[in-house]
């Protein structure tokens, strides 16, 4: 079966985002109820986006305009390419551009999957050499690139798709795991409603029995044996990048004398993101901003410790380096048999993420393998 080859505009409806300012411009338009995305939220994504970190009041959306559900979001500037679909109403910047299929002619979900096996590359070729990088609404259109009948677009989005969805199921059973650990934790250490609490005073704000650290003061020091530049990610690679990005991997090296192997497990904190990662395998640090932190009391477990910095709430200050202002956070220290009643049980929730974790590492290995072959046309459906 012969493939048309079409422009992106020949296919849906493509227009640019709108907004007149940057957030730290104009505080006004910001803090409502209209969901406002922007190319890092794009980037964190899956097939379908669903979170952002962003929100437009009244005054925002009167400047913008609300995308409806299904619109597939191109970044063009910053991320080059990059891809989701709205699973919400949702206004976006100019960076970022819509594209809205036309009804019977093409499937959001095989224009994404298209951007992932080779659009992307194409795109980004573009941009090589420019000032700042940006891909700009004339040259998205200018590509023109093979694309099968409706029919059977929508055949090969929905074998992509299989492995998208068990990739997202995996993800919500993540996120009720590491919640009913963190609910826990807020339970028995930031309410006191721990078992045993009635009979247990309250002395200064603090159990009887119990003790408190600045987090500084028990912090061990880590030993980097090197960093991985942004730049010198690899897509496929031995050892996984951990940055401060939300993306829990950031990227792969080949590198292996500057994989940190202990301790393990460990947490790290983006300095700049506050973005927390519980880590239990060896890898490398990236070069952007991130602590490693470790407890240097044998009385703390590592689940213990990665759960009461979650906790902790840095949101007031803004664009700054945070680790600073988390080394003066309280921390509690209980008694032993309830740390170890916790740790029991957050230990098991953080064997699970990790096990799902790796299923969608092998999901995602299967999927692409499969990818370039359904998009050329080597596999027919």
């Amino acid at each position: 079966m012969s493939w048309a080859e079409k422009s992106l505009d020949e296919l849906g409806t493509v227009s640019r985002g709108r907004s007149r300012h940057r957030p730290r411009d104009a505080a006004h338009l910001y803090g409502g109820e209209y969901p406002f995305i922007q190319t890092g939220d794009v980037k964190h994504a899956g097939l379908y986006l669903t979170e952002y970190e962003h929100t437009y009041s009244e005054a925002g959306l009167a400047q913008s305009k609300l995308w409806p559900e299904g619109t597939l979001c191109i970044t063009i500037a910053a991320n080059i390419a990059d891809t989701s679909i709205l699973k919400i109403r949702a206004c976006f910047p100019d960076s970022v551009i819509g594209f809205i299929p036309e009804k019977e002619k093409a499937d959001a979900r095989f224009i994404k999957y298209l951007f992932d096996a080779m659009l992307k590359k194409r795109y980004m070729n573009f941009t090589q050499g420019a000032a700042q990088d940006n891909l700009s609404q004339g040259k998205l259109l200018s590509l023109k690139f093979p694309v099968p009948n409706f029919r059977t677009q929508k055949s090969i989005a929905d074998i992509l798709c299989k492995y998208d969805e068990l990739i997202d199921n995996n993800n919500r059973r993540i996120e009720l795991l590491e919640e009913s650990a963190r609910q826990l934790f807020k339970e028995w250490f930031v309410r006191f409603r721990f078992p045993g609490h009635e009979h247990i005073k309250i002395i200064n704000g603090v159990p009887a029995g119990w003790e408190s650290k600045k987090v500084g003061d028990l912090l061990m020091k880590i030993k980097r044996p090197g960093k991985v530049k942004k730049d010198e990610y690899l897509e496929f690679g031995e050892f996984p990048c951990v940055d401060q990005s939300r993306d829990f991997i950031g990227g792969y090296t080949d590198a292996s004398d500057i994989v940190i192997k202990e301790p393990l497990p460990l947490v790290v904190f983006g300095d700049h993101t506050r973005v927390l990662k519980f880590i239990d395998f060896p890898f490398a640090c990236g070069a952007d901003g991130t602590q490693l932190l470790h407890p240097n009391d044998d009385r703390l477990s590592i689940q213990y410790f990665y759960f009461a910095l979650v906790t902790v709430d840095l949101s007031n200050y803004f664009y700054a380096r945070h680790f600073k202002f988390l080394k003066d956070q309280i921390l509690l220290i209980p008694t032993e048999q309830l740390m170890q009643a916790f740790t029991d049980i957050a230990s098991t929730n953080m064997k699970q993420v990790s096990k799902l974790r790796d299923q969608n590492k092998q999901l995602a290995l299967a999927r692409d393998l499969l990818l370039p072959k359904l998009m050329n046309g080597e596999i027919a459906v």
